[in-house]
């Protein structure tokens, strides 16, 4: 039985990734960088230490890779930020979980004012013991310093019993290479092929059905019989 579970927060909890990558794609533009949205989205999961040198080479990140990051920053609090809203059942799924004595932990790449938004916003404060941002990890997701730190606030827990739940490829790998198995949500916006391929161990479309799966069979969440990951055309028919 999962007994701990650290929940990712922009794409899994609220729904922020558009919201992210066009706040990037136009912090590039002002750096004279012009990139296709889609490409952009297809790096959010990262932090800015990872996703900024996909697109700028190491003489440009010298000149003004701090600015471009501190720009995207204000840009995404007053333009992008309020626009954030919170996926479905997000406050019932922790209520039910903390009722039944599971941990659990956030571990995000968003910075600590973006975070504090965010657990509002959910209305999940006093649902989880521990948080970790940005400021906790020297290098971001798909590196596995974020969800390290939260288990290590945990208590170091058998990575048996644990489980990470993200939206992103980058969160897969990252779990992945501390053993940690990952629950894929797809209401992020990722394919589901790009899920598997990082390590995905099942496929589910949200916060709400994570909650119903739970409902359904609660000791052998969420691992259920039958919780696999969703083929291409069971994707298209939702």
């Amino acid at each position: 039985m999962v007994q701990n579970v650290i929940f990712d927060v922009d794409g899994t909890l609220v729904d922020s990734v558009d919201e992210h990558a066009e706040a990037w794609r136009r912090a590039f533009l002002e750096f004279g960088r012009d990139v296709p949205f889609s490409h952009v989205r297809s790096q959010i999961g990262k932090g800015a230490d990872q996703l900024i040198p996909v697109f700028f080479n190491d003489e440009e990140l010298e000149r003004f890779g701090k600015d471009l990051d501190e720009y995207r920053s204000k840009l995404f609090l007053k333009d992008f930020l309020p626009k954030v809203r919170a996926f479905p059942k997000v406050r019932e799924l922790f209520q039910r979980l903390r009722k039944d004595g599971v941990r659990v932990a956030l571990a995000s790449s968003a910075k600590g004012e973006e975070l504090k938004h965010y657990i509002q916003l959910c209305r999940i404060e006093g649902l989880f013991e521990e948080a970790t941002s940005k400021d906790d990890a020297e290098k971001s997701k798909p590196h596995p310093d974020i969800f390290a730190a939260a288990l290590e606030r945990l208590g170091r827990p058998d990575v048996s019993a644990t489980c990470v739940v993200g939206d992103t490829p980058y969160d897969a790998l990252a779990a992945g290479k501390l053993s940690v198995p990952t629950v894929g949500l797809l209401c992020g916006g990722f394919p589901a092929d790009d899920l598997r391929a990082a390590g995905c161990r099942v496929l589910m479309k949200d916060p709400a059905e994570l909650l119903a799966r739970y409902e359904a069979s609660p000791r052998a969440w969420p691992w259920t019989e039958g919780n696999v990951a969703a083929s291409p055309e069971d994707e298209e028919s939702r």
